[in-house]
Order: C-alpha cells, then sequence, then structure tokens
C-alpha cells in the first residue's frame, strides 16, 4: 500500500511525491528497454494504457492513427480543451553503452528521449486523476510515428480525434547541449519544414569492359550531388533559410564486371518556412530532371518522411511563460528556432499551439547519438510546468 504522504496531496496540486518519482522512474526504463519503431508501437502503447488505468481517466481512447493513445480529464463545468502531446516511438538505431537498462531489441533504441516525454505525461496523468480540472477537459496525448513525420497527420485524420479536438496544444522536448532544467521558448518559428526526397535514375547495365555499350547514371549522379546540395548551404535561421542535404547514394550492382545502368539519390530538404520548402522540392526536381534527360536516363521520385514548419503561437508561448515564471523556472530563446523538424507542427492548424525545450545537460550525448539517454531527474519538472500551464487554464 502507498504512503499517502509521499505520493499524494490531498488537494493534488502538489505535485508528484517520493513514490510517483521512483515509480515513473521505473516505467521511463521500462519504456527505454523496450523500444519500438515509428508504426510498431503496439507493446509500448499498451504499456501506456496500463499505466493509466490507475488514474482513472473520464475516458481512454486508443488506436488513434495507428497506436496513438489519448486519457481524458472532465471538469465539471464548460470550458477549453486542452491537449498535451508525448510520443511513442523510438528509432532504428542500435544502441551502445552499459546502462542496466539498455534496449533489449537490437538495432533499435529510444535515442531521442520519447520514453521520457510519455513519461512526464503518466505523471501528469496521476495528478490529474487525484484533483481533475475545475473546468473544460485536459487530453494527454501519446502519439505514434513522430520520427517519420507521419504520426500526427494520422491522428489528426483519425474521425476519433474529432472528440478531443483542442483549443490549445502544448509539447516539450528533450534537449541536450542546455544546461539541465533550463527552459527555451520562443515565439513564431520553432523547427524547420523538411521533407527526404528520393531520385531513382535508370539507364542501360554494359559490360565493364564496353561501357559506352549501356547508359550509366554515374556521371548523372556525379554532377546532381554537387548542384543540388548548392540549393541550400544553411547559413543563419532566418526568413529564406534553406537546407538540401546528401544522406545516400547508390550505384548499380557491387560488381566489378558489370558498368551500371541504375542508381538512387536520396537527399533531406529543409526550410524555416513551408513555402520555400515547397519550392526547394521543385528546384531539386527541375534539376534532376534536366540532368536525365541530358543523360538520356528514365527518372522517378518519391517523397518521405515530410514534417511542416512548426510555429509557436504567441497565445500559447504567454502561457507556457506564466507557468514557467509561476513555476520559478529559467527561460530564454537559446536553440531556437531549430533546424530539426518536428511533426507537432501540425497542431498549429488546429490548436493554438507551443513547444518548447528542456534542457537535458550541456555535456550530455546529442539526440539520435547511439548512447543517448534522457535523465530522469526531468520527469518531474517536465510534470511541473504542464500541470501549472493546465491549473492555469483550466482551473
Amino acid at each position: 500500500m502507498r504512503d499517502k504522504a509521499e505520493s499524494t496531496a490531498p488537494d493534488g496540486a502538489r505535485g508528484l511525491g517520493k513514490r510517483d518519482i521512483v515509480e515513473l522512474t521505473e516505467l521511463r526504463q521500462a519504456l527505454h528497454r523496450r523500444p519500438e519503431l515509428s508504426g510498431e508501437e503496439c507493446e509500448t502503447a499498451r504499456t501506456i494504457a496500463k499505466a493509466l488505468a490507475p488514474t482513472a481517466p473520464d475516458e481512454v481512447l486508443t488506436g488513434l492513427g495507428g497506436h496513438g493513445v489519448a486519457a481524458v480529464f472532465s471538469g465539471a463545468a464548460p470550458g477549453p480543451t486542452v491537449l498535451i502531446r508525448a510520443e511513442l516511438d523510438g528509432l532504428p538505431i542500435e544502441e551502445i553503452g552499459g546502462l542496466p537498462y539498455r534496449s533489449e531489441t537490437p538495432g533499435k533504441g529510444h535515442l531521442c528521449g520519447h520514453d521520457g516525454h510519455a513519461t512526464i505525461l503518466i505523471g501528469l496523468a496521476r495528478l490529474l486523476g487525484r484533483q481533475r480540472p475545475a473546468r473544460g477537459r485536459a487530453v494527454l496525448l501519446f502519439q505514434p510515428a513522430e520520427e517519420t513525420g507521419a504520426g500526427a497527420a494520422l491522428v489528426l485524420k483519425d474521425p476519433a480525434f474529432d472528440r478531443v479536438a483542442p483549443d490549445w496544444a502544448f509539447a516539450l522536448h528533450n534537449m541536450p547541449g542546455l544546461p539541465l532544467g533550463h527552459v527555451s521558448l520562443a515565439e513564431g518559428p520553432a523547427n524547420c519544414a523538411s521533407v527526404g526526397l528520393r531520385i531513382a535514375l535508370s539507364g542501360r547495365t554494359a559490360h565493364a569492359s564496353m561501357p559506352e555499350d549501356g547508359v550509366s547514371p554515374a556521371p548523372a549522379i556525379a554532377r546532381l550531388i554537387p548542384a543540388l546540395s548548392a540549393l541550400g548551404s544553411g547559413g543563419a535561421l532566418v526568413p529564406g533559410f534553406r537546407l538540401a542535404t546528401i544522406t545516400h547514394a547508390q550505384l548499380g550492382a557491387p560488381a566489378f564486371g558489370v558498368a551500371p545502368g541504375a542508381g538512387e539519390l536520396w537527399l533531406t530538404l529543409r526550410a524555416l518556412m513551408d513555402d520555400d520548402l515547397h519550392d526547394l522540392l521543385a528546384s531539386a526536381k527541375e534539376i534532376a530532371c534536366a540532368e536525365a534527360r541530358a543523360a538520356g536516363l528514365k527518372i522517378s521520385f518519391s517523397e518521405h518522411d515530410l514534417f511542416l514548419a512548426c510555429r509557436n503561437h504567441p497565445e500559447a508561448v504567454a502561457r507556457l511563460r506564466a507557468a514557467l515564471a509561476a513555476e520559478g523556472i529559467a527561460h530564454d530563446a537559446q536553440n531556437l528556432p531549430m533546424r530539426a523538424s518536428e511533426d507537432f507542427g501540425r497542431f498549429g492548424a488546429v490548436a493554438r499551439s507551443a513547444m518548447f525545450l528542456l534542457g537535458a545537460g550541456r555535456d550530455r550525448p546529442a539526440l539520435h547519438n547511439p548512447d543517448y539517454d534522457f535523465p530522469d531527474s526531468l520527469i518531474a519538472q517536465g510534470t511541473r510546468i504542464f500541470h501549472r500551464t493546465l491549473r492555469d487554464l483550466l482551473g
């Protein structure tokens, strides 16, 4: 039986107790052990639903946009719906290091901290279960498939989402490089838009002794790599920012006797604004088509991992700033906007939304590094920030 003095507060407002922190840390590390990739988060979703059950939400939606889970805590009086989002998916990266809770799934790891984000929302569910909002609804969304950019779009398209359509939406992302517990928050652009472009070129193979008998994509690919890279060289994150990054190239079969007849070039295109990304994509295709025509090659394209730009609404930012001030948490606009993409931006089309960065420590490995691990000490702080925001909006 729990020690009430350690785990609960009479009015539900004092925050997480010592027993909560122990149990939430155990949950976070259990999630870390068993990562699942985007679109495959079946077991993770079951673990989240099981962790939510003792908090007795008024409604739990499952299967949102695939494996998404939403817990609804309703107030007695009418009011706005406030959504807090976390993510479920891990990454296709082999984890290294000697953590006692290291990933048990070869080739997969929670190396972006989504295990920590989800645990923060379970902490928030514990507080909401002890004291409901006075009005409106708090919706805790555990979203699938963030890493591919597909999850938010699938959740928003799911007819069941209409039942929890929010007026406000908030999220966080842990951020190595910022001091532990420091918050970064700003109005306007927060994350870049991006898309992966796959260019497939096909000609005709030939014997390696007579390459003139074939049509090789090699010269075209050699010209395309610098030409496409020149479309966006990065620079300051201001309006007009564009970046084109070659991520993969493949040419023919691994054989010495065959001159190649096919090849692929993959690149990620990135811009601060959605319109600029659209223009960048069109320019890349135009250049590739011109090279293919000149070389007598067939060409095809496919687009992957589309992320829209993420912009923080001024009113949503104001709400977060008020919560941070009330909790005495230092904040500024360090590291914003970010080059990295984040599909939380799609929620800005349906609600006043904002995301903040929560410092994971200056000397911590970077996100997506094979030895990254979310700091468990952030669980309580992330929960406090969201809980204060909810109390300010919903009472």
